[in-house]
């Protein structure tokens, strides 16, 4: 009668239970070793535990772990063959390199050694062994040393995990709202313009404001003050209505909304009519900014933005251009 398995990573396996077991416990401390798994098959996951079990030399115990044996890519499909039921062919070494050993490799958990020091990265004869530092760990494990083990090995040093992590925020667009608290949009001009109205047009002339609300194309809500909103009797929070910013200045009542054209147009006649009619109940005065990135995408718009609004431009960012009225800066009250 077959055991119980605990099926983590590899609920589908036709594997024998003991394989699998040895799979699971090889992704369990890969895992722990903070090597990312998201979007990964469970075949893909398969073939990088049975990998690392080859590299490591363990077939039966983590006891087996050794630093003293370099596979080459073609003896690690002949140990898959050999101790993890699988019929692999010769010709899928690119397969191992690529894709079933690229994760140990760049995490440094497996070492990329070659009896000729020289030799293409695509070349097969390029042999693997496991990291001397890991040898302990891994025969340590599923015992009493094992989180002390872990433990040590972690130890000021990044994982994988986090340094794919700190690659995908340094590829943001980082925005520092007034109150300091530090946001990530994804990279793009129509952001890189969002962070310039917020660090650059807000401290100019709508100083102690605080920004209630700012979207991102990934994350639509990124940033929202939903209890001050609601407050100010502000309209029902559909972001295909609003502006792509809003902020508001607690001393003046004001309501700024402030839409950052790049792609998308300006506050417009209709915009504005719109805008007004879903604030006709805000207890703030409204303020209506379209801002650009500079001169020349602020004439490709400028025939359509709408009276009594204001316009600013980044690259000439202690300027605003005001479109009639009798104030330069202000509430207008709306039309009866």
């Amino acid at each position: 009668m077959k055991r119980a398995l605990h099926h983590q990573y590899l609920a589908h396996s036709t594997k024998s239970d003991s394989v699998r077991v040895l799979l699971e416990d090889a992704l369990c401390i890969l895992a722990s070793l903070g090597i990312p798994f998201i979007g990964k098959t469970e075949r893909s996951l398969e073939r990088i535990a049975m990998a690392f079990l080859a590299v490591a030399g363990v077939t039966t115990s983590w006891k087996q772990a050794t630093d003293k044996r370099s596979l080459k890519t073609r003896d690690i499909i002949a140990f898959h063959n050999e101790n993890f039921e699988e019929q692999i062919s010769p010709g899928s070494y690119d397969d191992i390199r690529r894709k079933d050993l690229k994760m140990l490799v760049l995490s440094g958990i497996v070492l990329n050694s070659s009896e000729n020091p020289n030799a293409a990265t695509n070349d097969p004869r390029r042999g693997y062994t496991l990291a001397p530092e890991c040898v302990g760990l891994l025969q340590s494990y599923k015992t009493s040393a094992w989180n002390t083990a872990l433990k040590n090995y972690l130890h000021g040093k990044p994982t994988l995990q986090e340094q794919l992590s700190r690659a995908r925020v340094l590829e943001k667009v980082s925005v520092t709202l007034p109150d300091g608290a530090i946001l990530h949009l994804s990279q793009g001009q129509h952001n890189e313009l969002q962070r310039l109205i917020i660090e650059e047009f807000l401290p100019r002339f709508g100083q102690n404001s605080t920004v209630l609300y700012l979207g991102d194309t990934t994350n639509k809500f990124l940033h929202i003050d939903r209890e001050t909103l609601t407050s100010l009797r502000f309209f029902e929070l559909l972001h295909d209505e609003l502006p792509d910013i809003i902020a508001y200045n607690p001393d003046k009542n004001w309501l700024y909304l402030i839409e950052a054209v790049h792609s998308s147009g300006p506050i417009s006649e209709v915009r504005r009519l719109e805008l007004q009619s879903l604030t006709k109940h805000c207890t703030a005065d409204i303020i209506y900014v379209t801002a650009f990135l500079s001169r020349t995408e602020f004439r490709k718009w400028s025939s359509e933005i709408a009276w009594e609004t204001e316009v600013w431009i980044a690259d000439n960012p202690d300027h605003l251009i005001h479109f009639n009225g009798d104030k330069f800066l202000g509430p207008y009250p709306s039309a009866p």
